[in-house]
C-alpha cells in the first residue's frame, strides 16, 4: 500500500507538553470509570444528594454514636489516588512499577488530609523509575532460583522508604502547591475573572494541549472542591461541548463542500460521543474561528458561575451524556443553560465569519485534518469521519498517514510469549542491520496492546483483534514469522521515516509496504500494558551446560533436546513438547492443554522448518519456571499444510525464555545454520550451536 509519511522533527516546546499531557491523560483516563462510580454514589447519597443516606454519603453519627465514615471520603482518600499511581507506575515500569508508585503514594495520602491526586500523580511514576534504576544495578548479576527473593524484597524495602519520603515530605510540599492553585482558582472566580481562561484552553484544545492543563490541575482541584462543597465549575472548564458544537453548525448553515458535508456527522461525534478532537480541523482550516471557540467557552463558564452551576465529578469523554450524568443535583438549569449558550455564542460568531470569509473551506479539510493528526503525533481515530477513510474494513487500503518517524514497533500474538518474541528479535536484527539500532523492537499479549505503537506485526488471523487496541499505528499482517517478505517492507518504512529528507516541511511519500494495514477507525481501548522488549537480557540458562543440567536449573537443557522426535503429527509432537516441559516441573498438565487450544486459535508455524508452540495468555498462571524443549523431526511432519521439522516448546515467565528464542531465531534465518541442525547427531552439537549463536 501507499503509505504518505510525515515525519517532522518533534522536539518544540509545544510536542514536549503534549507529551507531558498525554502522560497525564494516560494516568487518568484508564480510571474515569472509578471517578464515574465515585461521582454517581456522591451524587446519590450525600446529604445533599438524591437519595441521602448517612451510612454511604458519610454524615451524621451512627447508633452508638459514632460518625459516619461512608464510602464516599474513602474512595476520594484512597482508591482513586491509588489506582492513579499504580496506573503511572505501570506506564513506566509495567504491574512492577505500578506496585512500588501504589506504595510510595500511601505516605502522601496519609500524611494529609486533603485528596491527594497531584502527589499521586508524581509518586506513581517517581517510584516506578526509580524502581527501575535500582533493578538495573544488579541486572543479570542474581545467582539463579534468587530472582524472586531479591525482586521482592527489592520492591518492597523501597517502596517503604519512598512512602516514608511521601509521608514527611512530598505530601507538605503538594499540600502547599494545591492550596495554592487553589487560592488563585477562586481568586479568579471571586473577582469574575474565571470565563478569561478559554482564551487559553480552547486554543490548548486545538493544539492538544489540553491534557496537562485538564489532567494535571483542574481535575484534581475540581475534585477538591467537589468534596468540600459537593460540586465544582472547573469540570466543565474544558469539557464543554457547546463551543465546538457551534462552530459545527455553522459549518451545517454556512460552509461549502465536504466541510459542510460533513459537519452534521462530525457534529454528533462530538455532542454525542465526547470526542471534541473531531471539530479541530474545521477550526485549522480557518484559524479564526478559534475566536468562536473563546467567545463560546466564556458565555458557558460565565453562566455557570453566575448560576452558581457545577459538575460532582469529571465528564469523560466530553458528552452531553457523561456532562448530565456527573450535574450536580442542583445544577441542571445553569448547566444545561451554559451549554446552549455556549453553543449559541459559538455559532453567531463562526457564522459571521464563514459569512464574510471569501473562503469557506471547500476542499481545505483534508489538509487540515492531516496537520489535525501532525500536531498530535500520530493518526486522528476519528479522522475517517471527516475524510471518509474506511481503513482497516476491508483488508489494506491507501493513504495511512504516518505523522512521525517509526521508533516503536510492536510483534503481538495471543500469549506474547513464543511466536511475538521470535518474530521481533528477527525484525530487530534486520533493523540494526539496516542502521537504525534506536528504533526499539518488542513483543505483547494482544491484550496488553495499547496505543502507543508506530508499527503493530501480527499474524493474519489476529490482526482484526489487534487494531482496534491500536487504532493509530500501521498494522502488518503476516504467515510467517521468520521470514516474511513484509519485514523488508518494514524496513524500508523505517528507513524512510527515519531519513532526513523525511523531516522536510513538504514531507516524504513512500509506498514500500504494499502489505501494511492501517488500523480500524475505532475509540483506543483503555490503557493496558504489559509489551516486554525481545532484546532479551543475559538469563539464567541462556547456555545449558552441564553443571546447570546438574543443578536442574537454566533455561535449556540437555534432557530438554529431542533429536529425533516420535511424533507423527501436529497434535501428538505438541504433547511431546509439552511432556519435556512437564517432566522439568515448570509447567502444569494444564498449561499442555493451553497449547492444543493455542494452535486451534492461531497457527504457531514460523517459517524455516519450525514451529513453537506455547500456550495461551490465560495459562501463564501454570508455569512454574521458565523452559524451553527443541525436538527434531528428521523426516519432517505436517503442521497445517506446512512441513515442520523442529519443534520447540515454549513456557516463559518474566523474560527469561526470550534469550534462547532470539537465539533461534537468530539461527533459523541462516539457511546454513538450519543445515547444521539437521545433520546435528548429538544433543551436543545442538547446544554448541547456540553457543556460538549467543556468543
Amino acid at each position: 500500500m501507499a503509505t504518505e509519511t510525515v515525519a517532522k522533527p518533534r522536539t518544540s516546546v509545544r510536542v514536549g507538553v503534549q507529551k507531558f499531557g498525554t502522560f497525564l491523560s494516560g494516568m487518568i483516563m484508564p480510571n474515569i470509570g472509578a471517578f464515574i462510580a465515585w461521582g454517581l454514589i456522591t451524587a446519590l447519597f450525600i446529604e445533599k444528594g438524591w437519595i441521602p443516606v448517612a451510612e454511604l454519603g458519610g454524615f451524621g453519627t451512627n447508633a452508638e454514636g459514632d460518625p459516619n465514615v461512608g464510602i464516599v471520603g474513602p474512595m476520594v482518600t484512597y482508591l482513586l489516588p491509588i489506582l492513579i499511581a499504580y496506573t503511572g507506575g505501570r506506564m513506566v515500569y509495567d504491574v512492577r512499577g505500578g506496585v512500588v508508585g501504589a506504595i510510595a503514594t500511601m505516605g502522601v495520602i496519609a500524611g494529609t488530609d486533603a485528596p491527594m491526586f497531584i502527589g499521586a500523580m508524581i509518586m506513581g511514576p517517581l517510584g516506578a523509575w526509580t524502581m527501575k534504576k535500582i533493578d538495573a544495578l544488579w541486572d543479570g548479576k542474581i545467582r539463579p532460583g534468587f530472582e524472586m527473593l531479591v525482586n521482592n524484597f527489592s520492591a518492597g524495602i523501597w517502596g517503604a522508604l519512598l512512602a516514608l519520603g511521601g509521608f514527611y515530605g512530598l505530601s507538605w510540599v503538594v499540600q502547599r502547591f494545591t492550596d495554592g492553585a487553589g487560592a488563585v482558582v477562586g481568586f479568579l472566580v471571586n473577582n469574575g475573572l474565571l470565563p478569561l481562561t478559554s482564551i487559553f484552553i480552547e486554543p490548548a484544545k486545538v493544539l492538544f494541549l489540553n491534557n496537562a492543563i485538564n489532567h494535571g490541575v483542574l481535575t484534581p482541584l475540581g475534585i477538591q472542591q467537589s468534596l468540600e462543597q459537593g460540586k465544582s465549575i472547573l469540570f466543565l472548564l474544558e469539557a464543554n461541548p457547546g463551543p465546538g458544537l457551534g462552530i459545527l453548525l455553522a459549518y451545517m448553515f454556512f460552509g461549502r463542500g465536504a466541510a459542510r458535508a460533513s459537519a452534521p456527522g462530525a457534529a454528533i461525534i462530538h455532542f454525542l460521543g465526547g470526542i471534541h478532537e473531531i471539530y479541530f480541523p474545521y477550526v485549522l482550516m480557518k484559524p479564526i474561528l478559534i475566536l468562536a471557540a473563546i467567545g463560546g467557552g466564556m458565555a458557558g463558564i460565565a453562566t455557570m458561575a453566575i448560576t452558581n452551576s457545577g459538575l460532582v465529578a469529571p465528564a469523560a469523554p466530553g458528552s452531553i451524556i457523561a456532562v448530565l450524568a456527573q450535574t450536580s443535583r442542583d445544577s441542571y438549569v445553569g448547566v444545561i443553560l451554559a451549554v446552549v449558550l455556549a453553543t449559541a455564542v459559538s455559532f453567531l460568531i463562526a457564522a459571521v465569519i464563514l459569512r464574510t470569509s471569501k473562503n469557506k473551506g471547500d476542499d481545505d479539510l483534508s489538509a487540515a485534518t492531516s496537520r489535525m493528526e501532525a500536531m498530535k503525533g500520530k493518526k486522528s481515530s476519528v479522522s475517517s469521519a471527516l475524510t471518509g477513510d474506511q481503513a482497516g474494513t476491508s483488508g489494506a487500503q491507501p493513504g495511512t498517514v504516518l505523522t512521525r518517524p517509526v521508533r516503536n514497533i510492536v510483534f503481538a500474538c495471543d500469549a506474547g510469549m513464543g511466536s511475538s518474541a521470535m518474530g521481533a528479535s528477527v525484525l530487530r536484527n534486520k533493523i540494526k542491520a539496516a542502521g537504525f539500532p534506536e528504533v526499539k523492537v518488542t513483543n505483547s499479549a494482544i491484550a496488553n496492546l495499547n496505543d502507543t505503537f508506530d508499527v503493530v506485526v501480527t499474524h493474519q488471523d489476529l490482526t482484526e483483534r489487534a487494531q482496534p487496541r491500536t487504532s493509530s499505528a500501521v498494522h502488518y499482517s503476516v504467515d510467517n514469522f521468520m521470514n516474511s517478505p513484509k519485514y523488508e517492507e518494514i524496513v524500508e518504512l523505517v528507513r524512510i521515516s527515519n531519513s532526513e529528507g523525511a523531516a522536510s516541511e513538504t514531507g516524504t511519500t513512500a509506498e514500500p509496504a504494499s502489505g501494511a494495514q492501517p488500523a480500524a477507525a475505532a475509540p483506543t481501548a483503555a490503557a493496558g500494558h504489559g509489551a516486554h522488549t525481545a532484546e532479551p537480557a543475559p538469563a539464567a540458562g541462556a547456555q545449558a551446560t552441564d553443571g546447570q543440567a546438574a543443578e536442574g536449573k537454566g533455561v535449556l537443557l540437555r534432557e530438554s533436546v529431542i533429536l529425533n522426535g516420535t511424533a507423527t503429527e501436529r497434535d501428538a509432537a505438541i504433547d511431546e513438547a509439552g511432556k519435556l516441559l512437564l517432566d522439568r516441573g515448570a509447567v502444569d498438565v494444564s498449561y499442555v492443554h493451553a497449547m492444543h487450544e493455542r494452535e486451534e486459535s492461531v497457527s504457531t508455524y514460523m517459517g524455516s522448518f519450525l514451529a513453537i508452540p506455547h500456550g495461551t495468555n490465560d495459562a501463564k498462571e501454570h508455569i512454574n519456571h521458565s523452559a524451553v524443549s527443541i525436538i527434531r523431526y528428521p523426516e519432517g511432519i505436517d503442521w497445517g499444510g506446512k512441513q515442520v521439522k523442529f519443534v520447540v516448546g515454549v513456557a516463559g515467565l518474566n523474560n527469561e525464555h526470550l534469550h534462547i528464542l532470539s537465539s533461534i531465531a537468530k539461527i533459523f534465518t541462516n539457511k546454513a545454520q538450519v543445515a547444521q541442525l539437521e545433520e546435528a547427531t548429538t544433543v551436543d552439537e545442538v547446544l554448541e550451536l547456540f553457543r556460538k549463536v549467543n556468543a
